[in-house]
């Protein structure tokens, strides 16, 4: 068996993105027009009028102020609201690769290392592009490794669960290195005419190489100490598109075939659990809660993250603990807890403990206990 490390860690963002103000103008656009096309049957009782949205509603709602998009002009685009992303020939790298890759080129560069000491790609995301070839066979053919790749998806959770299978690889001795990425463009499967979702996601792409303790170079080395995960069906976040739509009788038009979620369900279920299940985990290492100097938690809903890092210490945690980013970058599934690691990490000193930990639709939730080399 051998000790693994993190080795390098890398974030591809998007160059357009969206405030809330920009966000809410077209939102409301959108709502007064329906209001005025339906104005008849909204007095007669046969429709409820849209209700519009506020930027402040949005930063109480979730702590969100902006977020990175592949695509600003059809998202904010009245008679749209859906980002236009030009189909690409097969003979092209698709847009996913190309996000992975550039994610990917800046963690090998962080870990000194290249496309030959690496084995292993797993494209680890919520929202893969086709059902195949696989996303991560691409991106191991665009950064011309030999070896393996395969995608999975576990939603939010998708990244630390793609950093435990990773993490089995190396350990036995299956690859000597083996990347981790999450190219996420979760604003394509979102509802921007939901005054309750139409703020929450934005789009990027982490990566997280994992390796050999013994070939690791890098000034950037996190041990992996442990990792945890869990799973409990839940239908309360759903997103049902999928091949098999255009066999039902619905179609591809159904509500239920983009993001779907009973957030008040979710934040009353998913927060003890987290607690619990990180809790647990550290109990297991022997690590005391008050000796983890950071937790880089999924980036969904600032609330949820202050209430899951109360239950672990006792108190509020201080902003050092716990970074925030999706304040800019909102909600990206599985690549959030990794931009809060990768913009949060080089400040701690060598030994220093911290907790990866990311949950989301399943319920699903993974953690990985992380030591600064």
């Amino acid at each position: 068996m051998y000790n693994v490390v993190i080795s390098g860690t890398g974030l591809y963002t998007p160059a357009n993105s969206i405030s809330n103000d920009e966000l809410v103008e077209s939102f409301n656009t959108y709502v007064r027009q329906f209001n005025a096309d339906n104005a008849a049957a909204i007095e007669r009782g046969e429709l409820e009028p849209l209700n519009e949205s506020s930027s402040a509603f949005i930063e109480k709602a979730s702590g969100i102020k902006s977020r990175f998009v592949m695509d600003k002009a059809g998202i904010l685009d009245p008679q749209r609201m859906t980002p236009r992303i030009p189909e690409r020939s097969n003979d092209e790298w698709g847009i996913l690769c190309q996000m992975a890759v550039g994610a990917a080129e800046e963690a090998l560069a962080r870990a000194g290392k290249t496309a030959a000491d690496v084995d292993g790609v797993i494209v680890a995301c919520s929202n893969l592009q086709r059902a195949y070839p696989a996303v991560a066979i691409e991106v191991q053919a665009a950064l011309g490794i030999q070896g393996f790749a395969y995608d999975m998806n576990v939603a939010c959770s998708s990244a630390t669960f793609g950093i435990q299978a990773a993490t089995n690889s190396v350990q036995l001795g299956q690859a000597r290195a083996v990347l981790v990425v999450s190219p996420e463009i979760c604003t394509g499967h979102l509802n921007f005419r939901d005054r309750d979702s139409h703020f929450i996601f934005g789009d990027a792409a982490t990566a997280v190489l994992l390796e050999r303790a013994d070939l690791a170079t890098s000034k950037h080395q996190f041990d992996v100490v442990s990792t945890k995960l869990l799973t409990q069906f839940s239908n309360n976040i759903r997103n049902n598109f999928g091949f098999l739509n255009r066999a039902g009788e619905e179609g591809i038009g159904a509500p239920d075939k983009l993001f779907v979620q009973e957030g008040r369900k979710v934040f009353r279920d998913v927060c003890p659990m987290v607690a619990e299940l990180v809790g647990t985990h550290l109990r297991e290492n022997g690590i005391n809660v008050s000796d983890v100097k950071r937790f880089w938690l999924h980036q969904a809903n600032l609330s949820m993250n202050q209430l899951i890092t109360k239950k672990l210490l006792g108190r509020e945690a201080e902003a050092h603990e716990a970074p925030v980013i999706l304040d800019t970058y909102a909600n990206t599934s599985s690549a959030g807890s990794v931009i809060a690691f990768h913009k949060n990490q080089d400040d701690l000193p060598s030994g220093a403990l911290g907790v990866l930990s990311s949950f989301g639709a399943g319920y699903s939730i993974g953690s990985v206990i992380l030591r600064k080399h």
